[in-house]
């Protein structure tokens, strides 16, 4: 069986109406797979203006507003209506990416059809309670992810560090690995303008401390805004740059008054503005890869993140960056300290980490999932001949 073979019904709780490194990696893996000649049709809940226009076919499916987050849509049924159509694409795989309702039921019709089922975990949900002053829920969200997961014939994971927390949580025991690329035509180098700097109110001479992603409490804003309060009480130089939209920008802005917010950025624009930092300062331990830290990386920025799933893959402590225990907010402190006043460090630790982001491909990452697509399909066959 070749790539051009597969018909694959993918499900997302949200494919382009809110703009996310999730969804951007789905929609990259869309065009390459059209480009190899699959046949792909995307079941995903849609707005009247996305966030960017969709990859592929793309069929909406009934949703609502999440009640305290309007901006996310909870998928609520697999209607009659897309059922039909489901039905009439006639996939010979089904690709969930959000363990919601609308997934659980895409699986049990798969099921039915004796129809593999591949599932892409794109961030640890069960860790986004502890924002929210819920930790006691995290056991029972591991369960009810763990039900659903194991229905599933395969997960893919964006890096190994959070495949083996998946196997630890016996969530499945057959996850291959679905990295993630960066555009070296966006994010290198010499997209660094300090003359754009400048227009920022940014100096030459104090380094700038980035933060990238979006501004939303799960992305470790706390732990960043009081590290920053750190070096400003140690009377440490520097300057900080916060790229990114989200509901918790005011918020943020309020604990951060001297920071330069640059707002949303996208294509060369963002690899523009990820070039003029001169650390990224990264203390999430939701993100499952961390995008953001490998387009650091591509830019020769040292990083500084917390040691958690996604950055312990990417980050070599010491060499390219370094790894913190989350939440230490003065071991933070103390090494952006350095990184702040020691310049040649800077840039030695981000040619090292330069060099290896070239190792992410996005062509070569993608085909991972195509060939797993194709492994799940010839042992779902094998298994109907023998029995």
């Amino acid at each position: 069986m070749h790539t051009s073979n597969l018909r694959i019904a993918l499900f997302s709780g949200n494919y382009n109406y809110v703009r996310d490194g999730a969804n951007q990696a789905l929609n990259r893996l869309v065009g390459y797979l059209l480009r190899q000649g699959a046949h792909v049709r995307i079941y995903s809940p849609t707005v009247e203006n996305p966030a960017f226009p969709p990859t592929g076919d793309l069929v909406s499916v009934p949703s609502m507003a999440i009640p305290n987050r309007p901006e996310y849509r909870i998928p609520l049924s697999l209607s009659p209506k897309v059922k039909r159509d489901l039905a009439q694409f006639a996939p010979n795989v089904v690709h969930i990416s959000s363990p919601d309702r609308v997934a659980r039921q895409a699986v049990k019709w798969a099921q039915k059809r004796n129809l593999p089922v591949l599932c892409s975990v794109h961030t640890r949900f069960e860790t986004y309670f502890r924002y929210y002053n819920m930790s006691f829920a995290e056991p029972l969200v591991e369960a009810w992810l763990r039900r659903l997961y194991r229905k599933c014939d395969a997960l893919v994971a964006p890096s190994e560090s959070f495949a083996q927390v998946l196997r630890e949580q016996r969530m499945n025991y057959d996850i291959d690995i679905w990295s993630r690329g960066v555009d070296r035509d966006i994010f290198n180098p010499q997209r660094r303008d300090l003359e754009w700097r400048r227009s920022q109110g940014l100096t030459d001479e104090l380094p700038v401390i980035g933060f990238l992603g979006r501004l939303v409490m799960e992305k470790g804003l706390d732990v960043f805004s009081d590290t920053i309060d750190q070096l400003n009480r140690r009377q440490v130089p520097h300057q900080v740059m916060v790229i990114g939209e989200g509901p918790a920008r005011g918020w943020f802005e309020s604990r951060l008054p001297h920071a330069r917010f640059v707002g949303f950025q996208g294509g060369a624009d963002l690899g523009r503005a990820v070039a003029a930092m001169d650390v990224l300062f990264n203390p999430s331990v939701t993100e499952t890869f961390g995008n953001v830290t490998l387009e650091a990386m591509a830019c020769a920025l040292p990083v500084v993140a917390a040691k958690a799933t996604g950055s312990q893959s990417l980050v070599e402590d010491k060499m390219s960056g370094r790894l913190i225990i989350p939440g230490a907010i003065n071991q933070f402190a103390d090494v952006l300290q350095i990184y702040c006043t020691d310049e040649n460090l800077r840039q030695k630790h981000g040619s090292v980490g330069e060099q290896r982001s070239l190792e992410y491909s996005w062509d070569a990452i993608n085909q991972t999932v195509a060939d797993t697509y194709v492994r799940l399909i010839r042992q779902r066959a094998a298994r109907a001949m023998a029995a």
